[in-house]
Parts: structure tokens; sequence; C-alpha cells
């Protein structure tokens, strides 16, 4: 998900039951299960083939599924809902047939660090380069169509038509501080390998967003390879700006058509039509030496990008007695831990004539901050607050620490300033402190905003400018701000197409039918028919830009099978 145009997304459904249940269901999790179980290890040759020894077994006469599978097997003509079973049974046959090797594709993916390197666009970055070989390697072996647009955009197209379906995914990925990869147990962790621990796929891009490239790729090689009447195109775009300055997808469509329906592979299942607007609030402390008595902050750190929610932050100070220091900022972390939840650490350690000061929260996405605990925000407010107990002089991180806490404290919902409000659908505003950042001129610390509908972007704005305006003049604080909000997307679902989605996610996963919302934002934020197509399930904490981020393997197999079967049955409907 992204950074200045968020991806996303943590997702959050929100219940709108636009839809009943239909009356007629396909086959259920339960039937799909005892399917995958009987053939578990199998490797059918074909679709046809796999039909057929399912069409002579127990469980298609106990699920009532024969006359669905001889018809087809016979070339007769399927009724609208026994097409839709064959749908789910291709979809079942995927993951059966390639589920070994698309994992193996994802190993392979997680291996190349596509993460955004200072000073250095995307496009030319040498990790790029290799991804797209290895992307149009794979592609062109499946007999799908590849382009390469500037190192920008690649592009993968399946079948014919004057209608084309966008499926998005992005090959970037968060950055990674590789020292906060380690398990409960000491295991560390390759952020770039793929490891294996129980059902657990760990490694960067595993959740975000390479898992989504992989089970397309293989869900359009199946389409290719069983010859699917398809009635209209499928073009898999795979960014590779999402994360950062989202400026590739842009780039491609200023030179080419823009997709008639767009499903991000980036978001949440089941089908969501809402995303919040993002927003970042940059404020810039300009250096200036320590005034008045005390030790000194030296130096901070916390986060690596404003979409994500560290698990680190940390301070380094400098004093005439440095065991002494850490003493009292010991005891001063232990009586705020007791004040604020316990549920994080602060730690010191002496290092020379320095001391350094660690706040370790729970790492999230910062599209849900409720999932994590925040060390930047609590490492501000510590800092702030110390007051006679340890006394600080006054500097630019001093001031920032005043500033956190004066405006956005501990609450991550905008109350403290005064900004707050909440969608009944989309939930709440939310806001997060996730990234500082300090060069030879100033440090800057960035407020990440998730925005529901409910209030004009230039409303929230003006707001936000006036509340901190006031704030910096009346405490007498040199800082400048920037603000960067985006308008929400908010989608009224309409037409067949859709609710095929629907059906197709809540029938496989066992959800309930109705549509989400999600307060992360996705490439198909801005686009025609755009809406979030999994592969995140709700209810279950996103680990996309997290430390330790994994997927699992039974979700990863569920998202081949969902895929494939979306494929079939989006690209044979006669009307979307």
């Amino acid at each position: 998900m992204p950074l200045p145009k968020l991806s996303a997304v943590s997702v959050m459904l929100a219940s709108l039951a636009l839809f009943t249940i239909p009356a007629h269901a396909n086959l259920s999790p339960q039937q799909s299960a005892a399917i995958l179980k009987a053939y578990d290890g199998s490797d059918p040759a074909d679709f046809k083939q796999f039909i057929d020894k399912l069409a002579n077994s127990e469980l298609a006469k106990a699920d009532k599924l024969d006359e669905t599978l001889k018809a087809y097997l016979a070339g007769k003509p399927l009724g609208a809902e026994q097409q839709n079973e064959i749908n789910r049974l291709l979809g079942l046959y995927t993951r059966i047939k390639y589920g070994k090797a698309a994992t193996e594709t994802l190993r392979e993916l997680v291996e190349i660090p596509t993460f955004q390197v200072e000073g250095l666009p995307q496009h030319e970055n040498p990790e790029f380069h290799k991804i797209a070989d290895k992307i149009k390697a794979l592609a062109e072996s499946f007999g799908l169509e590849f382009r390469n647009i500037d190192n920008r955009v690649y592009e993968i197209t399946l079948g014919e038509g004057k209608e084309v379906i966008g499926i998005h995914a992005h090959a970037d990925v968060v950055p990674v501080n590789p020292d906060n990869w380690k398990l409960e147990d000491g295991t560390r962790l390759d952020p770039f390998k793929v490891t294996l621990v129980g059902d657990r796929m760990y490694g960067r891009g595993t959740e975000d967003d390479k898992n989504g490239i992989v089970v397309a790729l293989y869900a359009l090689k199946v389409a290719k390879d069983e010859k699917l009447p398809l009635a209209r195109q499928f073009k898999l775009l795979v960014d590779t700006t999402e994360e950062t300055s989202g400026d590739a997808i842009p780039y491609y469509f200023a030179r080419n058509a823009t997709p008639d329906y767009n499903l991000a592979l980036d978001g949440g299942y089941p089908v969501v039509i809402a995303e919040k607007g993002y927003g970042t609030v940059m404020a810039s402390f300009s250096k200036r030496a320590g005034e008045g008595k005390g030790a000194e902050v030296i130096n901070l750190t916390g986060g690596l990008a404003t979409n994500q929610i560290p698990t680190t932050s940390v301070a380094t100070l400098i004093g005439d007695h440095p065991a002494d220091l850490a003493r009292r900022l010991k005891k001063a972390g232990n009586e705020y831990r007791k004040a604020n939840g316990k549920d994080f650490k602060i730690d010191t350690v002496v290092s020379g004539k320095q001391v350094i000061l660690t706040v370790t929260g729970v790492s999230a996405h910062s599209s849900s901050p409720q999932s994590g605990v925040n060390p930047v925000a609590r490492m501000l407010d510590f800092l702030n607050g110390l007051g006679d107990r340890v006394p600080l002089k006054h500097n630019h991180i001093t001031d920032a620490a005043r500033y956190a806490a004066d405006n956005w404290g501990l609450d991550y919902l905008g109350n403290k300033l005064g900004v707050g409000f909440k969608d009944d659908f989309m939930g709440p505003l939310t806001a997060s402190l996730t990234y500082v950042g300090l060069d030879q001129k100033a440090l800057k610390l960035a407020v990440n905003l998730r925005i529901p509908k409910g209030k004009p972007i230039d409303t929230i704005k003006d707001e936000l400018a006036d509340k901190l305006g006031d704030w910096a003049r009346t405490s007498h604080t040199s800082v400048a701000f920037e603000y960067t909000l985006d308008e929400p997307m908010y989608r009224n679902p309409e037409g067949e197409w859709v609710k095929a989605l629907l059906d197709v996610a809540t029938e496989n996963l066992g959800l309930p039918h109705e549509f989400g919302t999600s307060a992360g934002a996705t490439s198909v934020h801005d686009l025609p028919n755009g809406v979030q197509f999994g592969l995140s399930m709700p209810g279950v904490k996103y680990t996309g830009h997290n430390d330790n981020e994994f997927k699992t393997v039974e979700q990863f197999m569920l998202d081949l099978q969902v895929i494939s079967e979306m494929v079939a049955r989006i690209g044979q409907m006669p009307k979307l």
C-alpha cells in the first residue's frame, strides 16, 4: 500500500448490506475443502482431467455436482449457475495444480529488494530492472503479452475485446530496519528471504504486494491454458511507485488507455468500495543550538516512511554524568509506562558519553494505528513531559516534542487538536505520528492522516492550518508546515460485475455478503469502476508495512483460488 497516496491497507469492513445472500449458493468453503483434501498432492494434466476424475467420484454425487460436470465434459451448454460452479472448480484446480509453483515464484520476487533508494528514481534502480526481467520471463513463459513501460509500469495482457479489466498490483515495498526483524524467541529473519515458520511465510512483500502479482499471473496463465472464451481483455498493471511518489501509474495512463474496470489486489476482501483519503502534515523545525541547563537530545529517529508505524524510536542524549542520566531516564520511563498502558517499553543504555533512549512499541500500517503501539508518539510525549526530573536543554528536538505532545499526544483520532470526525460507514479520521527525519538543516516530523468522507478537504486543511498556526504563535515556536491532503474515494457499486465479485469472495471465504471500506488508498483510488478485491481478510491484522511482515500459506492458497475463479467468471460474463 502507498506512501504519499497510500495503498494499502489495513482494511476495516463496515456493514453495508446492499445485497442479500443469493438464493442459490455455489460450492461452500466446506465443499471446496473436501475436494482440496481429496486431491491434495495430485498433479492433473489439465482442468479437463481434473473434472473427469471428480465427475466419477463420490464427492460429485454427494454435492450434486455430477450433472454439471457431465454436461461440461460433453460440451453441452451450461446454465449460469452451472457455469459458476465450473469457475469455482477452476479456482480449486489452480490451487491444486500451481500452489507449489506460485509459492516458489513469490519466494523469488521477495528476494529482489525493491524499496526506494534515496536519490535514485525507481525506474533507474537496478533492482526494479531485475524484477521486471523476472516478471517478463514468467509472463512470456505463460503465453501472456508483456510490455515494460519505461520501467515505470509492467503490463501483462490476456485476451481481446473492447472492454478492458485492469488488475492492479505493485512491485515496490516499504523500507525495512533489519534489526527489528526477529521473532519473540529471538530467531532473526532476513526481510528479503521467505522464511516459513509454521503456516507463516515471513518476508517483505509477502503481504504487500508481491503476492498480488503472483496470484494474478497464475490466474491469467490458467485462463490462457484452458482457452477460456473471454469476452474482454485483462491487463495486469504492476506499479513501481505505489509506496513512494505514486507517479508511475499516472505516467502510464498519460500514454495508455484507462481500463473500463479496475481491481486492486492490494487491499481487503470481500469488495471494498470506499477508501479514505491520504494526508500528511509535515512539520519542519530548523536546527538550533541547545539553550538552558540540563542534558541535551542530539539525535532522534523513528520510522522509515510516513505510511508505517515503526517498532522503535531512538533518542541520543548527552550530559555531564551519563550513568546518572540513564538512571533518571529509566526511573521516569517506568513511571511513564505505568501511567500510559504498559504496552510498550522504554530502555536506556550508556554508550561512552552518550545515553541511548529507546521506546519500543508495535509496528503497524499507518492506516490502522489502533492495531499498533506508536513508539514515535510515546517518545515525543515522554521527552516533553520530563520536566524537572530530567531537565533538558531547549533545541529543535524539544521543540518537536512539545509540538507533538501539545497537538497530537497519544491520541490517533485528532481529538487533541480538535480536528476529529467520523463517517458511519468509513469510520473516523486517524492521525498518526509516523516519521522523524533529521539532517544538517532541520528535523522533519510527519503526521499521517486517513480521511473519511463527510467534510470537504479544503475545510480540513484550513482547520489544521488555523489550529497549528495558533499554536506556533502562542508557543513562540519556529516551525514550517506543509499539508498534503487527498480526497476520499466512495463508490456506489452498480452492475453485475461487482455483484459477481462479492459472490466469489464471500462464498469462498465464508464472509458476510457486504461491501467494505478501507483506511488505505490504492492505485484505483481515482480510476473508473475501481474497487479493492483482496488480498487481506477483514478482522485480521494487516502486516504489510510491519516488521516481520508475513502471509500465511493457507491465505496465499485461498488468494490463488479466488483470483483464478474471478478471472474466469468476470472474463466470461456476457455483460458487466
